[in-house]
């Protein structure tokens, strides 16, 4: 460990050296590295006027050559933004599937190739370059995401992010808010407020400008509605300032801090009979979900020379997470109990999360010969500690409250600690060809301790378990320049995904742990080709191979009465990714005021348990949750300030377990997800740059559809998604 630290600690001074030494690049290579690398991260994309693009190969002091990515501009992103309607948003995005079954847009639940959507955890999701997952090692759950009104852009990152960033299989979310550097006036005003179905209200109201070496940007936004089912009342509130003082050319410091908190009401799963009768139905009317969030953050960016940047974050995640609810399953009623004339009590959770962290980067340009090359490098300090009580015995009331009865039965403390550190190089051998080899060294440390419940009035201890490992990951990525737009990249780099806190809180009296219990590891391997074809044509096509190994799960050992966590087997998923953008008026009139563009999105993907797996049960069958096909197409009609935006999204049907259930349970826990259709209509109008109305139907045809069966929160059961809903909303910037 020490070995490591002293390792990292002369690199970074190395590096500091190497950047002073360094001469002026010629002209002309410093007008072929200018084209791929931006210093400022608040301007990419700022000018652009389509809605999705490529990353520039280096952005401040990250590296995206030979990775496959996508840029999603906000401003330009014509969908419900209001309520966070994320198959809108991300919808040129090739193979994000999407859970659709929160009506308030507070959870966000998005995945690919074959993975699990719930909750983003298989992304790193992130704000502004930091965390604000609940614990990325062991509980990498994204309870809060920011509003989308102040974003200015997400980053989505696949592949070589595991290097930048850490654990991860799907890759990197990046949302980065607005700081007002895009502001050039000492003050704005900027305000949205919308209205929609089922009494939903939406008021964002922001300020910020540049003053001098001040830029500044406030926002504070309210949401609230009833939903679309029967109990699902909600609302969130969120506030988030930004201050940076540009000290002097080279640096410059920020602060800024976000609060959030919201609270739904849970309307509980459906069976499949009730969903047929009808979607809107709820049979639970007293199960509430409650968090609050804070991450305080302070960020340095020096720019020591031109070849040289530094940037580090500090960052701090207090967060909590209240749910009380009658949590059977929901073939059993919800009803007032005969005998005491009331309803029975509640289960509570309370989870307290307390989070700290520091990363720090470093990207220096140097030259070799005649050409000009990037290296990448950092460092991450972190530490987090979840306090989870569970099982309490709650109020029978209706609304929400977490009135424990006595005291909680389960009461544990989960810890993780992390040291990483990465470093990645583009090694430009000509003006087409680049190779991009990366390296990643993690040191991770997890421990629980606490009770797990009672036996007889005798506390059950949580088994003594501490896992302490350290690892190395390696990446390889290629990049080669057919034009100046176009150009094929490759990638291939390992990933992991940690053991989670949930496989270190097995019952002893039921479950054991596997003393040779191991993190979930494994590789992505991608192969594209992408780029723009003058104003026409924008295209991204790729075909990838994901192989994820020691998946932890249960099985009971032969001849044993317990169940056993362990390393379960592997699986593999491969398939293709196709994006492609048209501007058909283009094709016909160089210059027009009008334009109509037409997008097609669309996914395969082949995910199963391979034939080693450990339960027959499960052998070669589909994973869970995997569509094999998505596929969203859409046009955009512009005449001025006037945009027209048609959608249409297709998921395939796909199963709820390992076990590949056709036939939907009772409780409709497990069985076939079928196959939906989805229509989206939005309009908008820009009145001189100054105020704009959009207007949308979700869901135009009325679909009757579900993404998703639940065993627990927010279900259990299957959770339908909205039906045809509107939204209208007026802004203005002043």
């Amino acid at each position: 460990m020490l070995k490591n630290i002293l390792f990292t600690f002369l690199f970074v001074i190395y590096s500091f050296l190497f950047s002073f030494g360094q001469d002026r690049q010629t002209k002309e290579d410093s007008m072929f590295n200018s084209i791929r690398s931006l210093s400022d991260i608040t301007v990419v994309g700022i000018n652009s006027k389509s809605d999705m693009q490529g990353m520039p190969e280096v952005v401040g002091t990250s590296i995206y050559a030979g990775i496959k990515n996508n840029l999603i501009i906000m401003k330009n992103v014509q969908g419900n933004v209001s309520n966070n309607t994320m198959r809108q948003i991300l919808s040129k995005v090739a193979g994000i599937h999407i859970w659709e079954s929160d009506p308030s847009g507070i959870q966000i639940g998005i995945a690919a190739r074959g993975l699990s959507p719930n909750r983003s955890w298989e992304f790193n999701v992130r704000q502004n370059g930091y965390d604000i997952a609940a614990d990325p090692y062991g509980y990498p759950e994204a309870y809060y995401n920011p509003q989308l009104q102040s974003v200015q852009r997400i980053e989505i990152v696949r592949g070589q992010a595991s290097l930048q960033y850490g654990p991860q299989f799907g890759g990197l979310v990046n949302y980065i808010l607005k700081n007002g550097s895009e502001i050039n006036k000492p003050f704005e005003i900027e305000t949205q407020q919308t209205i929609g179905s089922n009494q939903m209200f939406n008021t964002y109201n922001a300020i910020g400008g540049k003053l001098k070496k001040i830029n500044y940007y406030s926002f504070i936004d309210y949401r609230n509605g009833e939903g679309n089912r029967l109990n699902s009342r909600y609302f969130t509130k969120s506030g988030f300032s930004t201050i940076t003082y540009n000290i002097n050319r080279k640096l410059s410091v920020t602060g800024e801090m976000m609060l959030s908190h919201f609270r739904s009401q849970q309307p509980g799963g459906l069976t499949d009979s009730l969903f047929n009768i009808n979607i809107k139905q709820s049979l639970r009317s007293r199960n509430w979900l409650d968090v609050t969030w804070a991450i305080p953050a302070f960020i340095i960016n020096y720019n020591i020379n031109n070849k040289t940047r530094w940037n580090t974050k500090i960052f701090v995640i207090i967060g909590d997470r209240n749910s009380a609810g009658f949590m059977n399953t929901i073939n059993v009623k919800d009803s007032i109990n005969a005998s005491i004339l009331q309803y029975n009590n509640r289960t509570l959770l309370a989870d307290e999360y307390r989070n700290y962290g520091i990363e720090s980067k470093l990207l220096t340009n140097y030259k070799i010969g005649n050409t000009c090359n990037d290296i990448s490098t950092g460092i991450r300090i972190y530490t987090g500690t979840t306090h989870r009580r569970s099982n309490g015995k709650g109020s029978a009331d209706i609304n929400y409250n977490m009135n424990v009865i006595g005291e909680y039965p389960n009461d544990i403390e989960f810890r993780s600690q992390n040291f990483a550190w990465f470093a990645e190089n583009i090694f430009r051998l000509n003006k087409k060809l680049s190779i991009v080899p990366g390296i990643r060294f993690e040191w991770i440390k997890g421990s629980a301790s606490g009770r797990n419940g009672y036996n007889n009035g005798i506390a059950i201890l949580l088994q003594d378990i501490v896992k302490v490992r350290s690892f190395v990951l390696t990446g390889f990525g290629v990049e080669y320049h057919i034009s100046t737009k176009t150009e094929l990249y490759s990638n291939i780099s390992q990933a992991y995904r940690p053991i989670q806190f949930a496989n270190l809180q097995a019952p002893p009296t039921t479950d054991v742990i596997d003393e040779n219990l191991k993190d979930a590891n494994g590789y992505n391997f991608d192969l594209g080709y992408r780029g723009t074809v003058k104003e026409l044509l924008q295209f991204d096509f790729t075909g990838y191979f994901l192989k994820y190994n020691n998946r932890i799960g249960v099985i009971i050992p032969s001849g044993s009465s317990y169940r056993l966590i362990t390393n379960v087997g592997n699986s593999i998923s491969k398939g293709i990714e196709a994006f492609m953008e048209l501007n058909l008026l283009r094709l016909v009139v160089l210059k027009s005021k009008y334009e109509l563009k037409l997008y097609t999105s669309y996914s395969f993907t082949d995910a199963r348990y391979d034939n080693d797996y450990k339960d027959e049960n499960i052998k070669s069958k589909k994973i869970e949750n995997a569509p094999s096909n998505i596929l969203r197409v859409g046009t955009t009609f512009t005449y001025g300030n006037f945009k027209i935006t048609n959608q249409f999204s297709y998921v395939d049907d796909c199963y709820s377990d390992a076990g590949n259930t056709k036939t939907p349970a009772s409780n409709a826990q497990t069985g076939i997800i079928p196959s939906y259709r989805i229509f989206d209509f939005t309009a908008s109008f820009d009145f001189k740059k100054t105020f704009n109305i959009k207007a949308g139907i979700n869901n135009l045809s009325d679909e009757e559809y579900f993404t998703r069966r639940s065993s627990g929160y927010p279900g259990p059961g299957l959770l339908p998604g909205d039906g045809r809903t509107f939204f209208v909303t007026l802004g203005a910037k002043l």
